[in-house]
């Protein structure tokens, strides 16, 4: 398939041998909870893809991003949303090292690691409930000493057994006593971190979504990013930038495991010209709306507008993907379906893009409220 092809070359050329690297693979060698996919990833320079290139990373813009991340999910829906995890960690904090004392120096200093020490790191922000107030902590910080102690639990928690860094909101206290929200950078190491599991099915296995828990983590007060009076919209910036790359990223994976489905019934010529036609507008229109988010982003629009255009493209395409990988499976027949679980383990593998938070119905009033002119309020 042209396009597919297409994110394939931009893949190998910010990523060299990762695609033959992942064909070589069996589907159920790359699905699998003990896969190499997250190893493959990180040997290919994966770490450094979003990485600025003063930072010793690719500097890769959006645009080629969701190519990447459409090439490596039509490969391996699991790494897709491993890698996600990471990807969008690394731009909203780097995004925030672009701005002159915005970070500590130790805040910079283990920035500068990532690359060098093919660092990945896991995030501990929103968890696997659609219905949830995605700004909430769910891990509580405690003052003492020298910084913070970490309490709570992250699940499901994607990479948790190869992540070297941990990012988890927290409510620390303000100026004035009330709660603000802040960014903890937590050492995978640290003394009170631990993993246990909680994945139970073998749709996206390879992920690696266990559940880590915090028990009394201390955090030293220069890893957290939080406001200061000179500096309040820091966090607002970190969340916006955060949250558009995530659902840029993770939808574009998706995108791409229902494009790799697609891709085999056109090789096949299974059903009819019309049939396919519908399935490939379906998975096309599907990543060209999520392109057109990334243009955008690359070209400056920020800030509420990003959001509000790249939840309308990541719920109009998790329709899309939807319908394309039903379709696909009906096309592909019968006896496909008997003979091997993999295509069906793909289609389902596209469906938890719904359960990514937010949920459709909890942003329909927001958008409907920022479509007439007011703010965009997702709290």
């Amino acid at each position: 398939m042209r396009s597919l092809d297409a994110a394939r070359d931009t893949c190998e050329r910010f990523h060299p041998g990762l695609v033959k690297a992942l064909s070589d693979l069996s589907f159920d060698e790359r699905e699998a909870a003990d896969s190499p996919v997250v190893d493959l990833f990180r040997a290919a320079s994966g770490v450094g893809l979003l990485v600025p290139t003063e930072y010793g990373g690719l500097g890769a813009d959006p645009v080629d991003a969701v190519h990447v991340q459409r090439a490596v999910g039509s490969l391996s829906p699991s790494l897709a949303v491993a890698s996600t995890m990471h990807h969008f960690t690394a731009a909203m904090l780097y995004a925030l090292a672009d701005g002159p004392g915005r970070l500590t120096p130790a805040q910079t200093a283990l920035l500068h690691t990532v690359v060098p020490e093919q660092r990945l790191m896991a995030s501990g922000w929103a968890e696997g409930r659609t219905q949830q107030n995605i700004l909430t902590p769910a891990v509580t910080a405690t003052p003492v000493d020298g910084g913070y102690l970490l309490n709570g639990s992250k699940k499901p928690c994607s990479l948790s057994r190869s992540m070297s860094l941990l990012t988890a909101s927290i409510a620390v206290p303000g100026a004035d006593g009330t709660p603000e929200l802040a960014l903890a950078l937590v050492d995978a190491d640290a003394p009170g971190l631990t993993r246990h599991p909680f994945w139970g099915t073998a749709v996206l296995a390879a992920a690696q979504s266990d559940e880590v828990r915090l028990t009394d983590v201390l955090v030293p007060e220069d890893q957290v990013v939080r406001t200061t009076a000179d500096d309040p919209g820091r966090i607002d910036d970190l969340q916006n930038a955060g949250f558009v790359w995530f659902e840029m990223l993770v939808a574009a994976g998706y995108a791409g495991a229902a494009a790799g489905l697609a891709e085999e019934v056109l090789a096949r010529r299974r059903g009819g010209a019309g049939e396919r036609g519908t399935l490939l507008v379906r998975t096309e229109s599907a990543f060209h709306l999520l392109l057109g988010v990334a243009r955008a982003v690359r070209d400056g629009v920020g800030g509420e507008e990003a959001v509000a255009q790249v939840l309308i493209a990541r719920f109009a395409a998790q329709e899309a993907l939807s319908l394309a990988t039903q379709q696909a499976l009906e096309l592909l027949g019968g006896i496909d379906f008997i003979r091997s679980s993999e295509h069906m383990r793909t289609a389902a593998s596209v469906r938890p893009l719904a359960f990514h938070p937010p949920s459709q119905g909890s942003t329909v009033e927001p958008l409907l409220a920022y479509a007439a002119g007011g703010p965009l309020d997702l709290s």
